[in-house]
Formats: structure tokens, sequence, C-alpha cells
């Protein structure tokens, strides 16, 4: 039965019940086994979690373990307020949905009749693209940290976005090509609802969908001085062991901001079951996949993601910013729904919220992906050696390290992470269940990395060791339009070191010849001559911003 369907089927004959046990003992089971979940965090002396558990739209477990504040001795409560980050983004599809069904816009706009600031590129972005994370803009976060702005220390404002957005000089990638997950879209979404109903995003949002559901301790938060009763405050461990508090300071809407409760969240998920915002088709729409130039369908819809646990469809998102991390899972087919709100950084509530899932569908869900793909086979110790070394991305200059150690290979995707051989040039990553492949490649047989998901291509590079004599060619001022900002690189102590005004210095380690890695690439660009003019930075999602040496070499 498809999507609409099952929505139809829902509001005309009314939802079946879980096919769950729910007599009040096994209830009674599953709640304790929830909160063991928490337990650790279950103290007085300890940042926690809120978590709320909906089966066929209501609420059937709501509860909060650890602190909100740690200064005041307040507790977690299923009514505390926390900041969810990139949970905000299903929010802001919703917006540009129902103003799209009113006929105010359309999904298929060029994003420039509403927001000019963003430059011609020559190519045209829809809204729909900015919501698929396909549009190619540049992230937002990355830009900035680029530029200078240091994180929990500078206050940025939706105009500081629109203005380092409209800086850039190329995108990623054309339009539609690719998907790669972008904050600037979000952020350019939020300024298009805000220039067609001439409200603020926060208006709009209030009164068109926070308030028709009673969502009445949720609000997107464009005013970081603003007084929030009940807000969870966030934390982070300091070197010592302690805690710091970690709160973001930004007035940007749209990719994040969203504050709420697991209370609230239990009352949007009861919207997939009403349709009381949105309508059916409202709903249908929010949770279409993307669909990129060439057909290939992407896991992502309009601000919401689809994926898979162990066997079960699964719609949701998660989100990080500071201290915080949240999570709001769904099953649909099995008419669940948790929703997992911390204020520490190392909580992962994305498992967490797996993990509740478990107690609920256990017996629903296959076996453990890891636990199903067998041990490997093996390869010998030169075999393996041959594959360590730099992997290099034309595409994004993005470099992977494959090192060898303990007679096995370890890449850093994702973190540091184990290769486990399982013939013809593929390799598990740890105890995930995705696949890469590390093989040569070629008529030269140069090995290459490939990694689902990651468009990249990454050849094996030879690498380089430069002695400081070696580095000072690459000395020298330089300075990019698209960030506003100069780099100045010197050897310290027989290393290339960045200094920048305001960022902390960050060491450059050689890794092929011209290319250098320090808090992202660099890749150095010669002259006809051979001399040094200019480097191109990237990062994970910002891809070979310009830089351009001041004076000579």
């Amino acid at each position: 039965m498809g999507f609409g369907m099952v929505f139809r089927f829902g509001l005309m004959a009314g939802i079946a019940a879980l096919t769950l046990s729910t007599s009040a003992a096994a209830q009674a089971d599953r709640h304790a086994r929830v909160d063991e979940v928490f337990a650790e965090w279950d103290r007085p002396d300890s940042p926690g979690c809120a978590v709320s558990v909906m089966q066929s739209g209501a609420i059937s477990y709501r509860r909060g373990y650890g602190m909100a504040n740690l200064e005041y001795g307040i507790p977690i409560t299923p009514s505390s307020i926390f900041h969810v980050a990139s949970v905000s983004k299903q929010f802001t599809g919703m917006a540009l949905v129902l103003l799209a069904a009113e006929g105010r816009l359309s999904l298929d706009d060029d994003v420039r009749a509403y927001v000019p600031e963003v430059p011609d590129f020559g190519h045209r972005i829809t809204i729909r693209q900015l919501l698929h994370h396909t549009s190619g803009l540049r992230d937002q976060w990355s830009l900035l940290g680029m530029a200078g702005w240091r994180f929990e220390a500078d206050v940025i404002t939706q105009g500081d976005v629109l203005d380092i957005t409209s800086r850039q000089t190329a995108l990623n990638f054309d339009p539609g090509d690719q998907y790669l997950y972008s904050n600037t879209g979000f952020t350019v979404a939020a300024a298009i609802v805000e220039r067609v109903t001439g409200q603020s995003f926060r208006e709009v949002t209030a009164e068109r969908i926070f308030q028709p559901l009673g969502m009445d301790g949720t609000h997107f938060h464009d005013d970081h001085n603003m007084i929030v009763p009940n807000r969870a405050y966030a934390y982070a461990r300091r070197d010592d062991g302690g805690w710091r508090i970690s709160i973001p300071d930004f007035d940007v809407v749209g990719a994040t901001s969203l504050f709420t409760t697991v209370e609230d969240l239990g009352a949007w998920e009861h919207n997939f079951f009403t349709a009381r915002v949105g309508g059916v088709d409202g709903l249908q729409a929010l949770q279409t996949r993307g669909v990129l130039n060439d057909g290939e369908v992407i896991d992502y819809a309009l601000g919401i993601g689809h994926g898979s646990y162990r066997g079960l469809p699964t719609v949701g998102h998660g989100g990080a910013d500071a201290g915080y991390r949240s999570q709001f899972l769904r099953f649909p087919e099995q008419k669940l729904g948790v929703s997992v709100l911390c204020n520490f950084p190392t909580s992962n509530p994305g498992r967490l919220a797996q993990r509740v899932a478990e107690v609920y569908l256990e017996g629903l869900m296959v076996a453990e992906e890891s636990d199903r793909g067998g041990a490997g086979v093996h390869m010998s110790p030169d075999a393996l050696q041959r594959l360590a070394g730099v992997y290099h991305s034309r595409m994004t200059n993005a470099v992977r390290r494959v090192t060898y150690r303990d007679n096995a290979l370890w890449a850093d995707v994702g973190g540091e992470t184990a290769l486990t051989p399982l013939g013809d040039g593929r390799f598990r990553l740890g105890d995930d269940p995705t696949v890469v492949t590390l093989a040569p490649d070629g008529r030269d047989e140069v090995p290459v990395l490939r990694i689902p998901g990651d468009p990249s291509r990454y050849v094996w590079r030879p690498t380089v060791d430069l002695d400081a004599n070696q580095l000072t060619e690459y000395q020298g001022v330089y300075v990019s339009h698209d960030l506003g900002t100069e780099y100045e690189l010197v050897v310290v102590e027989g290393a290339l070191v960045r200094r920048h005004r305001k960022l902390s210095d960050a060491t450059l380690t050689p890794t092929y010849r011209d290319g250098f890695s320090g808090n992202g690439f660099y890749d150095f660009t010669r002259d006809r001559a051979g001399r040094i003019h200019g480097f191109t930075i990237s990062s994970e999602r910002v891809w070979k911003v310009e830089f351009s040496r001041i004076g000579s070499p």
C-alpha cells in the first residue's frame, strides 16, 4: 500500500493499533527497560536526556533523566525545552510545503526570485533542491569557521549567513547533480518564507504549525538573549573531567534553532496520523525522496531522511549543536515513534532511540547486520601494507588516510575505523554494514578507495616529507574573496603553520606534493614558472575555496 493510501485509510477508517501486547504489565516492563537505557545518566550530578515513546500516534511513555541545569540542580523532565539543532529542518520543509499548497510559491521556483543575495552561479537553484541538499551551496557553518567565526564565542545572525553566501564565487557542484548536506539551503529557505509572508520565520511556524498542534513549548529561537522558561542548558566535558556550559549563541533559523520538548514532538508525531497540519498531500510531499539529475533517488526528503534499522523502514532526523544532541525517529509501518533529546555531546541519541525502539519492536527486527556479516577473509600483511597510504579526491580535494598496524588496515572514514577484508577489494567498516572498495584500478594499478554515498574517487598518492627549508616556499599571506579573510602561513620549528587573527594556530601536515592537511585540506597551485601563487581549502561540506597569495613569493 502506498504512502498516500495509508494516510487516507487512517483518516477515513481509523488507524489500527500496534499488534503488540498492550497490557498494563507488558507496558510496565517496557517502561522499566526504557529506563535501563538511560540509567547511567539518571543522577543529580550529570546532564542527561528526555525521551518520549509514541504508539499509534499517542504518547505511551515519557520521562527525563539527569539534570537540565547543574548550577541550580534542576532535573530534566518531559517538558524541559531543548535546542534540537537539525531536527528543525522538517518544520522548515513543512513551512514551504504549506506555502506551496496555497499557491504562494512553487518548490520548483528559482531561489533568486526571493533571495537575490544568492549569487548567479550560471545554474538555476530551486527551493526543492535547497530542501533536498542537492543545491550545491557550500555549507554555512564550514564557511563561517574558515572565515574566523568562533562558535560559542561570536554571535552569528541570519544576515551573517546570507552575507557569506553572497560572497561565494562557486558551488560545490552543479545543482541536482549530487547530494551533500548543506545547512545553507535551509537558512535560505527560511528567508524565503519570511519574504513571501512578510512575517518572521518564528511567527509563521508558530501560527501555521505549532499552535494548531498544541506544541506550546516549541518555537524557533531567533534571539539568543531571549529568556526561555524551563530551558535545559547543555554541557560539554572540560579537560579536567568536569562540566562546562556549551550552548549555541547564534540567531540563525531554518537549518537549526528549534526549541522544543519530547512531549511536543509527540504532538508532531501524532500529526502524521491526523494530518491536521499539511493534510495528507502535504505530509506525503514532506516525506518524498529527492531525485538527482541522473534519476538516482536519494534517501533525503524535505528536511527529513529515510533509512532502516534492523530490517524496518525508518523516517526521521538527528541534530547536533554545541552540547545539544537530538533524535526524532519513526517506524511508520509499526506506528512507533521515539524522540530523544540530550544536553551533552557524547550522548548519541540516535543510538539511544534505536535501543528504545528495540524494547517495543525486538520481535519484529532482523539480527544486527554486524552479526550477519561474517568474519571476513584472510589477506597477507604484504597485501594489506600495499593498500596503506594517502588517498586524494580531485573532485573535492579531500584526503583519506589508510594506515596499517596490528596486522590490519584502518581508514579515517567518520573517525578511524578498522577495515575487515571481505574479498575482491571489498572491506567492511568496523561493525558497520557499510562496505567500501579498496583495490588497484586502471592500467597503472594505483589503489582507489570508494565509499558508498560519497561520489568521490579517492586515488592513492605518494606521500612527501618536507623539511623546514622546503616548507619556506609556502610561506606568505593569502587572501580569500569568498571568505573575506586572510591567512598567514609561516614556518615555525620545522612545521608549516596557518595563522589567523581570530583562529588558533593550525599546523599543516604535508600529505602529497603541494597537498597539506590541517583544519581542512589545502591544495597549493603554482604559476607557469613553478612558483606558489595560491591554494584552495576544502572540508567535507565545502569544496575548493580559493585563496590568492599577496605579493611576490
